[in-house]
């Protein structure tokens, strides 16, 4: 069989900051990604689902991406033990509109055990950059859900992989940013709910000693996130509002949403509306919203909830053609309120805030991948639209901020962290590396793995 794999324009990320050329490859079925993959000649490869990674490690310029979403079958669904089975490419908006809010026997309905902050992302990705949510607490990260995956390396062909078989290069995977081979398939258990609706309620804080305040008494809600007015100073730093939500018991399950968003930004403005003025206003707007009590209850639907930015396609647009970046950290429990006071009192003296602002609490669940993200202490991401050298700058402030608190940097949602910087927060990198598909690369992974080394010394010699 001859591939050929057309040159097309350049990929973005999700941030639209970071972009390359690759070649392009559709496999539908996974004996053709095996046979893209013999084909490969001397290109490295990555899959790629729907860029929903914010930085580059989604991309990989001059290589082959394998694009994922017609790897989309629903394979099976165990609705007595909740088990599901399904190939890489399904997205959990896929997942939402098939199986969860099923009845589960004994009552209540099954759930997604772990979501992040968007549906639109696949199954593969979601294991690949183990995300997390709103409920970590209490759930831990998405891979510690997953009890199998196939995986399809280029020198060893296909593996089923567990805890208990191939169970290094298992832990590898989950979190390892796509590069230990190409994830075909995955099983993952859910999570039985009582239903699908959430009682919310919306709590204004003065100050990060009242975030986490409200962090303590908040141990028993399942969800909980924060809203902070990064632009606030002096007694007012690190106010924001904290939202925690519970099932209701015995709430009705409610049908998923249709997966196409209501309102749509199809082009990017010349120049982004987001800015230092539009921001100062909406951030006091969003003060003033709870009213003199500074308190609201709700009660929504758990999508609604979640997936609050999901209604609007294309909002990664708004920052204008020349894109944004996130900063997400996480840094431990010791060092978490000073630090996290330090990175909010250099952003507010910057003058460059950021629209997201979100800060929240992780649990102490151990982290099942080698490279996964989350570790028990307090996480903070922010998104800054990308202004050349100053927000390359402030950018570089931060990161030293949280590397001498001992947090680490986000990857999945980086296109800019050095080497050190990584392998600072992933002491696990050697590991990994040995584990990693010789084929497989990214442009995240060529700037941080061993690669970077011999770049070093290249340049030395």
């Amino acid at each position: 069989m001859v591939i050929v794999f057309p040159e097309v324009e350049d990929r973005r990320s999700w941030g639209r900051a970071h972009r390359a050329r690759h070649r392009l490859a559709w496999p539908t079925h996974p004996r053709a990604a095996a046979d893209v993959l013999a084909a490969r000649g001397d290109r490295s490869v990555l899959g790629f689902g729907l860029g929903r990674s914010y930085g580059d490690s989604c991309l990989n310029p001059g290589g082959l991406l394998i694009e994922t979403r017609g790897l989309d079958r629903l394979l099976a669904f165990d609705a007595e033990r909740g088990i599901l089975h399904a190939e890489a490419g399904c997205t959990l908006a896929d997942l939402l509109a098939t199986v969860v809010g099923l009845p589960a026997p004994g009552g209540g309905v099954w759930c997604l055990p772990v979501s992040p902050g968007t549906r639109f992302v696949t199954l593969g990705g979601a294991i690949a950059n183990d995300v997390h949510g709103k409920n970590h607490g209490h759930m831990g990260s998405f891979g510690r859900h997953v009890l199998s995956l196939r995986l399809l390396r280029s020198d060893r062909g296909l593996l089923d992989c567990g805890p208990e078989r191939e169970g290094e290069l298992f832990r590898a995977t989950i979190g390892g940013l796509g590069l230990t081979g190409l994830i075909l398939e995955a099983t993952l258990r859910l999570e039985r709910v009582p239903g699908l609706l959430l009682e919310v309620e919306d709590l204004r804080f003065d100050d990060l000693e009242g975030f986490y305040r409200l962090v303590e008494e908040s141990a028993a809600w399942p969800y909980t996130v924060a809203w902070v007015d990064c632009l606030a100073r002096g007694r007012g730093l690190g106010r924001g509002i904290f939202s925690r939500a519970r099932y209701l018991e015995g709430g009705p399950a409610r049908p998923m949403p249709p997966a196409e968003p209501r309102l749509s930004v199809p082009l990017a403005p010349p120049v982004s509306p987001l800015n230092r003025w539009t921001l100062a206003a909406f951030n006091a707007l969003l003060w003033r919203r709870l009213g003199p009590a500074g308190r609201r209850v709700r009660t929504l639907p758990w999508h609604r909830f979640l997936y609050p930015l999901d209604a609007i396609e294309g909002w990664n647009r708004l920052y204008g053609p020349r894109g944004f970046h996130q900063h997400q950290c996480v840094v431990p429990p010791k060092t978490a309120p000073d630090t996290v006071r330090r990175l909010l009192e250099t952003i507010a003296a910057s003058g460059q805030g950021s629209f997201l602002a979100v800060l929240k609490t992780l649990g102490a669940s151990a982290a099942p991948g080698l490279l996964s993200f989350p570790m028990e202490g307090t996480t903070l991401a922010l998104d800054f639209p990308e202004r050349g050298t100053a927000t390359a700058a402030l950018l570089d402030r931060l990161d030293r901020i949280v590397l001498e608190a001992g947090g680490r940097l986000y990857p999945a949602k980086d296109g800019r962290m050095s080497a050190e910087a990584f392998r600072a927060g992933f002491p696990n990198w050697r590991r990994f590396a040995a584990l990693a598909d010789p084929a497989f690369s990214s442009a995240f992974w060529q700037r941080v793995g061993p690669a970077a080394d011999r770049r070093v010394l290249e340049r030395a010699a």
